[in-house]
């Protein structure tokens, strides 16, 4: 596993800045610093991230320690009952030696804090990611930075639009029929839409397939993203659990 090191001799922003790690993890550096922590980037969400299953329920938190305050949670199974996984963006050493982790996870917002270390299964690698086009609606799935697939897509029409942001593919979902509105396959990202927090399971944005191919590519959706169900299969064919998406 490479890490990135950032340490506040070197600023931890610019250091992030300049090795492609996404924005939020400067703000983690900032906050370990505060409390005279080093942190060390883990994940890019472009060739390198790792994930890790959730093994305990947890609060996260807006610091690394068990003072910080909460600002949201984490449990080990999701609303359809897969084992729920975050993405760990890097590491800080607490006062007391213990490992914190900064992870991205699940819910409405784009969600970011720290949790204990003790309450995620071992991590592992993924090297792909997505990238969703909302004004041209399309899919783009990279492996190891390389394009590998284009799909054309459909996207959250104007009073319901797919929320932008960074993300990641949460879970993987077989419909019960293959003739329903989410086609032969479901991916579940760990993106909400704040448009429909009253359906079940708090409103949770897909990524799936369709029975309605003819209205790809638009602006068609209640926020998830349909693809023809060919485009879904070879997708899934390329792409893990645990792999980042970014919406733009």
């Amino acid at each position: 596993m490479v890490a990135i090191a950032i340490t506040a001799a070197a600023g931890p922003a610019a250091r992030a800045a300049d090795r492609g790690v996404p924005a939020a993890q400067a703000g983690a550096a900032r906050t370990a610093e505060a409390r005279g922590l080093s942190y060390r980037a883990l994940s890019d969400e472009r060739t390198r991230t790792l994930r890790a299953f959730v093994v305990r329920r947890s609060p996260v938190r807006a610091a690394p320690e068990a003072a910080g305050k909460q600002v949201g949670a984490i449990k080990p199974r999701t609303f359809f009952g897969t084992t729920d996984v975050v993405l760990e963006l890097g590491e800080a050493r607490g006062v007391n030696g213990d490992r914190w982790i900064f992870v991205r996870y699940p819910g409405l917002g784009r969600r970011t804090g720290w949790a204990p270390s003790t309450v995620l299964g071992r991590a592992s690698s993924v090297n792909t990611r997505v990238v969703i086009h909302r004004h041209h609606p399309s899919v783009r799935l990279f492996k190891r930075g390389r394009l590998v697939l284009r799909a054309r897509a459909g996207v959250g029409a104007r009073r319901s639009p797919t929320p932008g942001g960074r993300f990641y593919v949460r879970e993987r979902l077989i419909p019960s029929t293959k003739d329903s509105i989410y086609g032969v396959l479901a991916f579940g990202l760990s993106a909400y839409s704040r448009f429909r927090t009253d359906w079940p399971g708090g409103g949770q944005v897909g990524m799936h397939g369709t029975n309605e191919p003819e209205l790809i590519p638009g602006h068609i959706s209640n926020g998830c993203i349909r693809l023809e169900n060919r485009d879904i299969q070879r997708i899934d064919r390329l792409m893990p659990v645990g792999t980042p998406v970014r919406i733009v």
